[in-house]
Order: structure tokens, then C-alpha cells, then sequence
């Protein structure tokens, strides 16, 4: 179903069943998969590819320039995955070097009147509310949720099954399963309700409150509380918390 007042560039590849509403633009090399929903007005610009099963809202651009000085206006490209809800007057750039990807995979719940950044990861299952920023380079984890006015600087990463509160500045890594909050992001606790959502049984969920509590409250130093954790607590959940924590280039957030 593709609306009259629509204007599609007839090289855009349009797969079965997909809806294109009143005054969408359509760009070429955009790739639209099967069961997609776009409302008015939506704006899919060239060298974009989305997945089957996407519902855009009204007012949406994807692919726009990045919002980057060195943008020299080379090819990149931004692909959305499968299942993806986008709502309304929303934007996502491409990457800025040339043949660079900005990504976004599947089933993520994305709000109103925010940005995506060039270049960044989202992972799957992931919330994003309305009015947050998510700057260059950065990347999310599946399953995080990201609260409404978070503004996130650039190359920070937020891991799995981290809780970011509203208004809060994340300006270093975020490790996963938390709950952060502040005006420069600290932790305040386990991400319980996140973690019984996902289906954590309670040895699970003990098991990385007992990890909190050594990383956060135990007034180790980072090495010895990371080397506590793996000699004390052998779950897959805590593996990743300290591989998470290892990878990090910019340092997580703790006093």
C-alpha cells in the first residue's frame, strides 16, 4: 500500500506488504524489507536499509548526514534490523567515514524526538525514550533502557541490562545489569525489575548483587574487586560484567 502523495526514487527496492503513508520520501539505494509500516511524512534517505516488520512514525528521518565536521559526504550507510518500533520525529545518521555503518538491530523500542548518532552500535531489545541523545561512536547492548532527556557522549558504551534514569549525563562506560542515576552517571543499585523482566531466576539476580556490592561498595581498588568477582562468583552474567569492564577505553563510571 503506497500512498499516492508518496515520492519513491524507482531504483528504492520496496519488499511485499509494506505501507508507505501520504508525503513519504523515499531515496534510491534504500532497501525497505517485507511488513514495514511508514507513516506520513517519513524520510528514508539514500544508502539506508531497513529489515522486515519495522513500524516508523510520522516525521522520522533515517539516514541523514552526521552531525560531524569531518562528514566529506562519502558514501555510509545505516541499517536498521528486523521488528524495529521507531515513533514519531526521530533521527538516525549514517556513519561518517566513508563505507562506515551506523547500526541498529532487532526488536528495539524507540521513542519520540531523539537522535541516533554516526557510527553507533544499538543492540537488540533495547528502550530508548523520548529526548534522548545518543552521540557519535557509541554503543548499547541488548536489552538496555535508556530514560527520557539521558544524554549519552560520544565512544561511551552501555552494557546489557543497564537502567539509565532521566536527565542523566553518561560520560563514561556504563557496565551491565545496573541501575545508574545523577547528573554524571553513577551507580545507586541492581537492575531488578530489568533483570525478573528477562526472566533472571533469584540465584541469578543474588549473584550479581553480590558482584554489585564488591565492585561498587567494597572500596577495593578496580583490579582486585574485578579478580574477587571471578574467583567468588562463577556465572556467565558475572563473566561478562568483568570482560565488559576490561574492554572499556574510557573507564566505567566509579568513584
Amino acid at each position: 500500500m503506497i500512498a499516492s502523495t508518496a515520492r519513491i526514487h524507482p531504483d528504492a527496492k520496496i519488499g511485499p506488504h509494506v505501507s508507505i503513508g501520504d508525503f513519504c520520501v523515499i531515496e534510491s539505494d534504500v532497501a525497505i524489507g517485507a511488513g514495514c509500516v511508514l507513516e506520513p511524512y517519513v524520510y528514508v534517505k539514500r544508502w539506508t536499509t531497513l529489515g522486515e516488520r519495522n513500524q516508523i512514525s510520522a516525521g522520522t528521518v533515517l539516514g541523514t548526514d552526521p552531525l560531524d565536521k569531518n562528514f566529506t559526504g562519502e558514501r555510509s550507510f545505516l541499517r536498521i534490523g528486523n521488528g524495529n518500533q521507531i515513533r514519531g520525529h526521530y533521527t538516525i545518521s549514517r556513519g561518517t567515514e566513508p563505507e562506515s555503518v551506523t547500526e541498529v538491530g532487532d526488536e528495539n523500542y524507540i521513542m519520540t524526538s531523539g537522535h541516533i548518532a554516526h557510527n553507533c552500535k544499538i543492540g537488540n531489545r533495547t528502550v530508548i525514550c523520548s529526548c534522548a541523545l545518543v552521540a557519535g561512536y557509541v554503543e548499547v547492548e541488548d536489552q538496555a533502557f535508556i530514560s527520557g532527556g539521558v544524554v549519552v557522549h560520544q565512544y561511551s558504551k552501555i552494557g546489557r541490562l543497564a537502567m539509565i534514569g532521566g536527565n542523566t549525563r553518561v560520560n563514561s562506560d556504563v557496565p551491565p545489569f545496573f541501575l545508574y542515576s545523577g547528573f554524571n552517571v553513577a551507580a545507586v543499585g541492581l537492575n531488578v525489575v530489568g533483570l525478573k523482566r528477562a526472566g533472571y531466576k533469584h540465584s541469578d539476580i543474588s549473584a550479581l548483587k553480590k558482584a554489585y556490592q564488591i565492585l561498587y561498595r567494597s572500596g577495593l581498588k578496580l583490579a582486585e574487586a574485578l579478580a574477587r568477582i571471578e574467583a567468588g562468583i562463577a556465572t556467565p552474567e558475572a563473566r561478562h560484567l568483568v570482560d565488559f569492564i576490561r574492554r572499556s577505553e574510557r573507564g566505567i563510571c566509579r568513584e
